[in-house]
């Protein structure tokens, strides 16, 4: 049974006048095209096919919009990366993620999806930025731990912690395994929690 039993999917925006208003608090999840953020979304929902998953990376390229409860929401960013798509579309891309970065009041926090194999990428550094730009808590979900020796995943997440510092708080997890299901809601819950930013 989902978590979120009231979680819907509201509307997906291309530019900044189509966002839903700005009231209530909201989630951000962000991360590189194949780092596995539509399966860690639905698992923290504990909704199949909540998010939509794909085996092309780069299928997220609206910013979408999911309520949760009440006015909660949880918005998925678009993936960034491995995508086939033209230089003007990133471009595009990035203009309206720094629009929703620097104008939304109820954003709350923001979960930045790694894949632990690969560790922060230029574009992480990036979204880690706009973050910090607009002092947003932010939480790195190192995706993907499945695919590591258990003391392989610890190294990289205590490498990640060190060059983060009080940047983010990090933790592992796997979509496959649902490792570090509870304490990624837990998180997210606690950021949405958040008295509104000013």
């Amino acid at each position: 049974m989902s978590q979120y039993p009231e979680a819907h999917f509201i509307k997906s925006a291309n530019k900044p006048d189509q966002f839903v208003t700005d009231t209530g608090s909201e989630v951000a999840f962000a991360g590189r095209s194949n780092a596995g953020k539509s399966s860690a979304i639905n698992i923290i929902v504990n909704r199949r096919q909540f998010a939509r998953t794909s085996k092309t990376p780069g299928r997220t390229q609206l910013v979408n919009f999911f309520g949760l409860q009440g006015e909660q929401r949880l918005i998925d960013l678009p993936g960034y990366g491995f995508a086939r798509v033209s230089d003007k579309k990133r471009a595009h891309w990035r203009d309206l993620m720094a629009d929703y970065f620097e104008a939304r009041q109820s954003l709350q926090g923001l979960f930045l999806i790694v894949d632990i194999r690969r560790q922060i990428t230029a574009f992480d550094e990036q979204m880690l930025a706009f973050a910090e730009q607009v002092s947003l808590p932010t939480h790195v979900l190192l995706t993907k731990a499945d695919k590591l020796k258990r003391g392989q995943a610890a190294k990289a997440l205590l490498e990640v912690r060190r060059n983060l510092g009080s940047i983010a708080t990090v933790q592992q997890f796997s979509a496959l395994t649902r490792l570090g299901e509870e304490e990624a809601r837990t998180k997210l819950d606690e950021i949405l929690s958040l008295p509104a930013r000013q």
